[in-house]
């Protein structure tokens, strides 16, 4: 699933918080200027030339003289933040639908008839989905969001199920596309420079229904995209009813697409915006239940440019080596299921030490040498990191099931940013326990398309922190 834009608010609060508040909008600003600076550069190397071929690196530091926050006001705002913000992890998840953001093409390949009808086709594409929506709460929230409140994975999954039983191309985060089958066709179509025309359904995180159709005609390739948004409405028997209604389109340049042999459609916009990635993708070909239920359970949680769990060869033997204060929060997060929480900056030894034994192989005191124990307060330190947007992320692929429970499995890097689903491929090694726990192992990765992202972090302030990594 595509990397797009995330959106963040800030709910208000008593008159007892204004301070804190004005912290965050300075980490926030802070931390969008880093993305920005970092996401510009990127954009700037690739446009102007200097990147070359897909696979050389260019190293990026980026130096930041200025204390922006001081250390008090650092902790209380990267604490804060956490549970004021209103992002779903990037490796569970992706944000809704920016495609309306992009800039309109000069020229148009698609008729105003052909227009007309995609909308109507939407519309009517919306309505085989209806049921879905009927008992959802709807809010008033920011103009900006979608007005459904808590639009849950079941329920995406059943709109697109619905709309592929429609007969449509659909498809939503952690689903097989339904009749992918029409995509291949298209660009079997495309890359023989014949006119083709296909329709890609999306149900986004919050409920939204977007429809991109790819047009290509006359040696060129297009999009036009309709944003269908739900609304309700009372009902002479004083009930709600929802339907749908267009919220935007838009009509945008493809500078670039592919669909790759592992079953991937990757694309480029002609036009990129501020913040979007480089490139968006779909997983096209169906992947196995089970292979999902794996990388939801044992890799979604982790990154590969934070820290090294994934990008380095480990084992038993030097498990010690990967560990570092700011891989603790992905891993609370994958054993309680909510985000961390840090009084003062600072975690309970208790607490701290009981997660990272259980799901690696190392000791107490291995963790107090390692993640910066204090003693006095019997704590660690809270990192919080701010990373380059877009990183690679893993899909479990294979897998072998052992004797003794444990689990290998094969894991591809998938990195769409730099044109590939295939950057480099992990072997984990993880022991699954009867209460639902798990332990990693051992990992081993080998570099395939890309060379493995070469992480490193500067510190901003106390407890912040800037992930620098080799851009490709």
């Amino acid at each position: 699933m595509e990397r797009k834009v995330q959106k963040r608010k800030i709910k208000r609060g008593s008159r007892k918080r204004i301070k804190v508040k004005r912290r965050l909008l300075i980490a926030g600003a802070l931390a969008a200027a880093i993305l920005l600076l970092i996401s510009t550069g990127r954009m700037f190397q690739i446009s102007s030339g200097r990147m070359g071929k897909e696979k050389q690196v260019s190293k990026m530091l980026w130096e930041l003289s200025a204390e922006i926050l001081s250390s008090a006001s650092a902790k209380e705002a990267a604490s804060e933040s956490q549970t004021e913000s209103n992002i779903e992890s990037p490796a569970g998840g992706q944000p809704e639908s920016s495609s309306w953001l992009l800039p309109q093409a000069a020229q148009c390949l698609f008729t105003e008839a052909e227009k007309e009808k995609l909308e109507k086709d939407a519309l009517a594409a919306a309505e085989q989905a209806q049921a879905v929506y009927q008992n959802v709460e709807f809010t008033n929230d920011s103009p900006n969001s979608s007005k459904i409140r808590d639009f849950t994975r079941e329920k995406r999954r059943q709109a697109v199920a619905l709309l592929g039983k429609a007969g449509f191309v659909s498809v939503t985060e952690n689903t097989n596309m339904e009749n992918y089958g029409e995509v291949e066709e298209f660009y079997a179509a495309y890359m023989e420079k014949r006119e083709a025309m296909v329709t890609v359904f999306e149900v986004d995180l919050d409920g939204r229904i977007g429809a991109t159709t790819f047009l290509c005609r006359d040696g060129s390739l297009q999009t036009y995209y309709v944003g269908i948004e739900w609304q309700a409405e009372n009902t002479p028997e004083d009930t709600f009813r929802p339907y749908g209604k267009i919220r935007e389109t838009s009509v945008s340049n493809i500078a670039e697409l592919k669909l790759t042999e592992k079953g991937y459609l990757i694309y480029a916009y002609e036009d990129v915006i501020a913040h979007a990635s480089l490139r968006q993708c779909w997983r096209v070909k169906p992947l196995s239940d089970k292979c999902r239920e794996f990388t939801e359970k044992f890799i979604s949680g982790l990154s590969y440019v934070n820290y090294n769990v994934l990008v380095t060869n480990w084992d038993r033997s030097n498990a010690e080596d990967i560990l570092m204060p700011c891989m603790f929060e992905d891993i609370y997060r994958m054993d309680t299921g909510e985000i961390l929480k840090a009084e003062d900056g600072r975690i309970p030894a208790e607490l701290y030490e009981r997660i990272m034994t259980a799901y690696f192989p190392v000791s107490k005191e291995q963790v107090r040498e390692k993640c910066g124990y204090e003693e006095s307060s019997g704590s660690y330190p809270y990192e919080m990191i701010y990373a380059v947007p877009y990183p690679p992320f893993g899909e479990v692929v294979d897998y072998t099931e052992h004797e003794d429970g444990s689990i290998t499995l094969f894991v591809d890097g998938v990195w769409a940013d730099y044109n590939s689903d295939l950057a480099f491929t992990n072997e984990i090694l993880v022991a699954p326990f009867s209460d639902g726990i798990f332990r990693y192992l051992s990992n081993r990765i080998q570099q395939k398309e890309l060379e493995l992202p070469a992480g490193g972090s500067k510190i901003l302030g106390s407890g912040l922190r800037l992930i620098v990594y080799s851009d490709l």
